[in-house]
């Protein structure tokens, strides 16, 4: 297998191969099973920065014409209290048709943030100074603070593409409140990760010691992710760089120890 390089031709490939994937028979009892991409044209995807006024990142925009969402959505079995329950879930957001969903989780950072600034256990930066006793006064500098922070745009769930024409990389952040994470510095290390499970590049390993099979990344894809993450003085967030060291024990995110 030869994972192509160029952000265009991997893009056209992840297409390729989970459409293939959910056309399988064998997937027929699947949410997925006969699931197709919905791509968008330029003049959509200028129309939706007009709408929503945001500008997606070249990488994001190549997405969007490639693979954008897809046509239905995922169903997410869980249990709770011992009953088992289905509910039907965005896969990846559809910028024409969630407009709600997308306009409430387009805040989300910025609302679930401010609640952690709120809440008893205070979250505080050491670049904010010391920090006031009063709400008032610490809401005005998280204001003043998450203004200047480059625009979070969703991709799914609370998964969001870090967008800044300043920025030589557009990583993808997970975010709940000041707990962020890096799921790639590129979409490509993103799509690797979050679609694993249907583009074929998962292996069934033999653990001796568990005496089990688990699934395992091929060394392909492993070494694609691992040279991703490999420290690189290029790697900035502004503003969130900090959060993600210091809150979320992210030094791994940076290549660093």
């Amino acid at each position: 297998m030869d994972i192509p390089e160029n952000i265009t031709d991997f893009l056209y490939w992840i297409r390729d191969r989970t459409e293939k994937f959910w056309s399988d028979e064998r997937a027929a009892q699947k949410w997925y099973y006969g699931t197709k991409w919905l791509p968008l044209t330029e003049e959509e995807i200028a129309g939706i920065e007009l709408g929503y006024k945001v500008k997606f990142s070249p990488e994001h925009r190549e997405f969007l014409k490639i693979l954008h969402a897809v046509d239905r959505k995922e169903t997410v079995e869980y249990e709770y209290n011992e009953e088992k329950f289905s509910e039907e879930c965005t896969f990846f957001y559809h910028w024409q048709e969630d407009r709600e969903e997308i306009l409430e989780i387009i805040t989300y950072p910025y609302d679930s943030m401010l609640k952690d600034i709120e809440s008893a256990e205070t979250r505080w930066l050491k670049s904010w100074g010391p920090e006031p006793g009063s709400e008032e006064k610490r809401k005005a500098i998280f204001y003043q603070w998450f203004a200047r922070v480059p625009d979070l745009l969703p991709l799914r769930g609370i998964h969001f593409m870090v967008s800044s024409e300043h920025l030589t990389r557009n990583p993808v952040l997970c975010i709940s409140g000041f707990d962020m994470n890096i799921l790639g510095w590129d979409m490509k290390t993103y799509l690797l990760g979050e679609l694993r499970d249907y583009i074929g590049i998962v292996d069934t390993v033999f653990d001796e010691e568990d005496r089990m099979y688990y699934p395992e990344l091929n060394r392909e894809a492993r070494d694609i992710i691992e040279k991703n993450f490999q420290h690189d003085e290029t790697k900035d967030i502004p503003y969130l760089k900090e959060v993600i060291l210091y809150y979320s024990s992210g030094h791994r995110d940076f290549g660093l120890k």
